[in-house]
């Protein structure tokens, strides 16, 4: 397999919620939600990078598509990772994901690679890690 990840989805609880988490308070573009003619077709659409799409998807039509009950909220098995520039870009996200709502799991500090990093979980307890890395090169 040639991996192309092109679509992160998120199962939420409330889709108008996490509408305005992402696109008021975190400040991403995104059209809004689209395909509510659709039964179980509700979803909000977030461009990340070229390419790459956050998809914001009710669990119960996550559940229906795919034929599993719906996840329960809580500790995720992994996070997304948002790395930045700086170590005041870390405090800059994490300012903002707080003020937007977010549960600031661990605040933002030294790590042991030598970067900065903190995690915040979103309304629906998504674990984000906001971090810099000098050894990470990002592209604009």
């Amino acid at each position: 397999m040639k991996p192309r990840i092109t679509l992160i989805t998120l199962g939420v609880d409330d889709l108008e919620r996490s509408l305005a988490f992402y696109r008021d308070g975190m400040g991403l573009a995104t059209p809004g939600i689209v395909g509510k003619e659709f039964e179980h077709g509700a979803v909000v659409f977030i461009d990340l990078q070229p390419g790459l799409k956050l998809a914001l998807w009710p669990r119960a039509s996550l559940a229906h598509d795919t034929g599993l009950p719906p996840s329960q909220r809580g500790a995720p098995g992994f996070s997304l990772a948002h790395n930045v520039a700086s170590r005041q870009e870390v405090d800059a996200v994490m300012a903002e994901a707080a003020k937007a709502g977010a549960a600031i799991i661990k605040p933002a500090g030294a790590t042991f690679y030598g970067g900065y990093a903190g995690y915040f979980q979103d309304l629906d307890g998504h674990l984000w890690e906001v971090a810099w890395n000098p050894q990470f090169e990002l592209a604009d």
